[in-house]
């Protein structure tokens, strides 16, 4: 397990910042998540682990470099300075964390989420929730990036019940859910402070167990039964074909390898396990290409090949997956928080 030393970012009123934290351990780069331990996947190219490797670098330089404000991307630190502000105004803010893309170096303006964890000195009541939806709105308003922005705000204090939900804003709706065990792993490996103390002690941990555990129950209890043939059209939108791909790629490596990886690493490891090559493009271009004007899945041909191509993979990965690795023990269904974010109802 990599020694933690959280990028601490404290914003204030001119938008500057402070930092502490030392150079991060890394083996090879990469989050241990499950294992620690980074084993060696047999059939992998050479040209595949040089680009992990590079990415891998990117990420870690980047966390280490992340010494104030003014290192985050130039898009979001007004963004960040003025929600933490606003938010801070109204409920007693202990802290506030990003996690994910941002945190990682793999964060796209206007294609990645800005995926944020407040913890406030008690829980909130139904005036305060009412004065931060007005912040989420107003910040919206003003500012269209922050349709992005995510945060679930969580009180400090007992933290026996993991799977407490929390008061959440997020794709423009307020709405409760808990904070995973990926999103809890993600924060105590590495965070974004922007204010208040780091978050490891603050938040319960996270046994190797526990994270596999949820893992298999998000694939075998949404993922699975949504790459149904029941389910075949939802599979001609974009966010389903990116998701689904990219949720599978990233499951399988924690399950298999005890990593967390980014989504850059899920594009090649869907090559690595023969994705179809047109759909991982797709994806590719969506989240990394420039020229988004010329877009092949316009064509009605081309988004229904894709649907089918990706549903049926995923569906085959997934039943694979949970073959080998076991199902998950008995618990009620739920919707799917492996990517932090709601989907459309399926």
């Amino acid at each position: 397990m990599f020694r933690t030393v959280p990028v601490v970012v404290n914003a204030d009123d001119r938008g500057m910042a402070t930092a502490v934290g030392g150079r991060r351990s890394a083996v090879g780069g990469r989050r241990s998540a499950v294992g620690g331990r980074r084993s060696a996947v047999g059939g992998r190219s050479g040209r595949l682990q040089e680009h992990l490797l590079a990415s891998s670098a990117a990420i870690a330089d980047f966390r280490t470099r992340t010494t104030s404000m003014h290192d985050l991307p130039a898009a979001v630190k007004p963004l960040l300075a003025r929600f933490t502000s606003d938010a801070g105004a109204r409920v007693p803010l202990v802290a506030l964390w990003a996690h994910g893309s941002l945190a990682l170096g793999d964060y796209k303006p206007g294609r990645s989420d800005l995926d944020l964890v407040a913890l406030v000195v008690t829980e909130l009541d139904d005036a305060q929730q009412a004065e931060l939806r007005v912040v989420h709105e107003r910040l919206i308003a003003d500012v269209p990036l922050a349709r992005s922005l995510h945060c679930t705000y969580v009180p400090q204090g007992d933290r026996s019940d993991t799977a407490q939900k929390h008061p959440t804003w997020a794709q423009g709706e307020w709405f409760e859910r808990p904070v995973t065990p990926v999103s809890r792993r993600e924060l105590a490996l590495g965070a974004v402070v922007l204010h208040g103390p780091p978050p490891v002690g603050l938040l319960p941990g996270v046994s190797d167990q526990e994270l596999a555990e949820f893992i298999r129950a998000e694939l075998a209890d949404y993922w699975l039964p949504v790459t149904g043939n029941a389910k075949a059209e939802l599979w001609l939108q974009d966010i389903w074909v990116d998701l689904g791909m990219l949720t599978f790629a990233r499951a399988s490596v924690t399950l298999r390898d005890g990593q967390l990886i980014t989504k850059g690493e899920a594009l090649e490891e869907l090559r690595s396990m023969g994705a179809p090559t047109a759909v991982v493009d797709d994806i590719r271009r969506r989240r990394y290409g420039t020229d988004l004007l010329k877009n092949p899945s316009a064509s009605d041909g081309f988004r229904a090949r894709r649907a089918e191509q990706a549903r049926q993979f995923v569906r085959a990965g997934i039943t694979t997956l949970l073959a080998q690795h076991g199902n998950p023990p008995p618990g009620p269904a739920h919707a799917s928080r492996l990517t932090r974010r709601p989907l459309p109802p399926a």
